[in-house]
């Protein structure tokens, strides 16, 4: 290796590591403010490192209060649900868009273009409205059904370059051998696409442990509440209980991490391959 790659080399590593911390100050800053004491949270200048640091807002909202369980399971079984029928629905949908011949596939496609560039803020009225009268507020299956429309349009369309980059003489092959166009899809084209479903998996699990609009909006009550609405029960008319806020706040962030870790290589190399193919 030439030194002028030598140095390429190093200021690119330099660059990725001074990426890496200004994206991860801010879990450290909840996770050091969630040990502070209170006297050091209103400290000026701020703390980089707490002189005092404590526990209790861990111990008081996970081991004496056992509130906060609620509303990480509310927004397990919702973000899990979520999931499961955005990936159930956006698999067909996308081999369908990309195999099959379908009247009026363009029309479709822009359908799901422009829907994917509403804000949350514009479907939560109609929403709260339809499912009042039907009865989905308060409702698991509500919360569910709202984060779905969010993510659903992303999902097929980035779900749908991976059925497009499969060759076409495997569906040929599997006629032949007797396969229904169910049958193609579901033994030989499916598992083919297991990274891009990994990738839409793990982003609609993150879309819906996140969002926060539809959880305010949809559930009046507290034990339905899922942890991005929970905590604001930290917040109230005339103080911030800000360790125990950012302590439940940090908790909350795990999840999404450890996802992002253990799923990464798939991720990124899920993504890579669906950008490429045409």
């Amino acid at each position: 290796m030439s030194a002028r790659s030598k140095r390429r080399s190093i200021a690119f590593c330099l660059v990725g590591v001074v990426c890496c911390l200004i994206m991860f100050f801010p879990v450290y800053w909840m996770f050091i403010t969630s040990i502070k004491p209170m006297g050091e949270i209103y400290h000026k200048p701020p703390l980089l490192i707490p002189k005092n640091p404590t526990l209790k807002a861990y111990v008081d909202n996970f081991i004496k209060s056992r509130d906060v369980y609620n509303y990480f399971r509310n927004s397990c079984i919702v973000a899990l649900g979520s999931m499961a029928f955005v990936v159930i629905l956006a698999a067909p949908t996308s081999y369908a868009l990309s195999r099959l011949k379908i009247r009026g596939k363009t029309l479709i496609m822009l359908t799901l273009l422009m829907v994917q560039m509403f804000p949350s803020i514009v479907l939560v009225t109609p929403l709260y409205i339809t499912f009042g009268r039907l009865g989905l507020n308060n409702n698991y299956f509500g919360l569910i059904l709202a984060n779905a429309t969010i993510s659903l349009p992303f999902v097929i369309l980035v779900l749908r370059p991976y059925f497009l980059g499969l060759p076409k003489g495997l569906e040929d092959a599997a006629a032949i051998d007797g396969c229904s166009k169910w049958g193609t899809f579901w033994r030989v084209m499916l598992p083919l696409t297991k990274p891009g479903l990994v990738t839409v998996a793990a982003f609609s699990f993150l879309f819906a442990w996140g969002e926060l609009l539809f959880a305010t909006t949809l559930t009046s009550k507290e034990s339905m509440r899922p942890i991005t609405a929970g905590i604001y029960r930290f917040i109230g008319q005339f103080q911030v209980e800000w360790n125990s806020l950012m302590a439940v706040s940090f908790a909350a962030s795990l999840p999404i991490i450890i996802v992002f870790i253990a799923l990464q290589n798939q991720i990124v190399s899920g993504i890579t391959a669906g950008a490429v193919k045409q």
